[in-house]
């Protein structure tokens, strides 16, 4: 802890600094939790922080030893001031690729994108983005995880896009430590669970075949791409059409409607009264 004087000093300085501004400084320390940075523009104390991830779009799995040592230059972006920590959180890749990070700052959330699919990973899509600069890694600066691909499930991503296509895109977010644009394929179609639930009540009986079982219940498709759970002490219930303890993928059984939760886009499912 500094003098009341020290703190004051370095308040005031805080409150000076805005997201957004470029700072200079000397690397002062470099641990395994982030770079600390002594500011050209505040010599009392190291206040500058670089985080791990933060430090370069095009060193992954890199330590920050092999890209900084103490007492080099650097130059960064603000892109967080702590106050109650008294830090100011910096970010290299911002000024390591300005053009990219430039860009990417311009989109907003629910902008429209549109791009050819550049790569397809076990973890999501790279898309190749129309009129936009060039990633230093990636295939592609736009990135859709598994969730955001489709309202459907599917097992592999192969089954709903292909390596060449050209597709538009929803922005998310604009992710600062992949220097990516995260995007969402499925906010450009209607969501049919929101369609399905203004055609069906709570306490409408339905059929339908169990598409996957799990320890806690059972999953029923009602619809296309549409399905509840029912769980397991429902299914353990005697029923005309069930015996034994529990059922089994294909199995087609009646249902009732216990609750429909729009937000969660959840369907709880019971059996019907026998």
């Amino acid at each position: 802890m500094g003098t009341v004087e020290e703190e004051s000093s370095l308040a005031a300085f805080l409150r000076t600094v805005n997201v957004g501004d470029v700072l200079t400084g000397t690397v002062a320390e470099i641990t395994r939790s982030g770079t600390t940075v002594l500011l050209d523009a505040f010599a009392g104390a190291p206040v500058g922080v670089i985080g791990p991830l933060d430090l370069s779009w095009g060193s992954f799995g890199g330590s920050a030893a092999d890209i900084l040592e103490i007492g080099g230059r650097v130059s960064a972006e603000v892109i967080a001031v702590d106050l109650p920590g008294r830090q100011v959180r910096l970010s290299r890749s911002a000024t390591e690729n300005p053009q990219l990070w430039a860009y990417l700052k311009s989109l907003r959330p629910g902008q429209r994108l549109s791009g050819i699919v550049a790569a397809i990973e076990r973890f999501g899509v790279f898309v190749n983005l129309d009129d936009r600069p060039d990633h230093p890694v990636f295939p592609g600066v736009g990135f859709i995880t598994m969730p955001e691909l489709s309202w459907h499930r599917f097992e592999d991503p192969s089954e709903v896009v292909s390596v060449g296509e050209h597709i538009t895109c929803e922005v998310l977010v604009f992710d600062t430590h992949n220097g990516e644009a995260r995007l969402s394929l499925r906010a450009t179609q209607p969501d049919p669970f929101q369609q399905f639930a203004r055609r069906v009540h709570v306490g409408q009986v339905l059929h339908g075949p169990v598409t996957k079982v799990v320890p806690f219940g059972a999953f029923i498709r009602l619809a296309d791409g549409i399905e509840g759970l029912i769980h397991l002490s429902d299914l353990t219930a005697p029923t005309p059409e069930v015996s034994g303890d529990a059922v089994q993928v294909g199995d087609e059984v009646t249902v009732i409607i216990i609750e429909i939760d729009t937000l969660r886009r959840r369907l709880a499912l019971s059996r019907p009264m026998v």
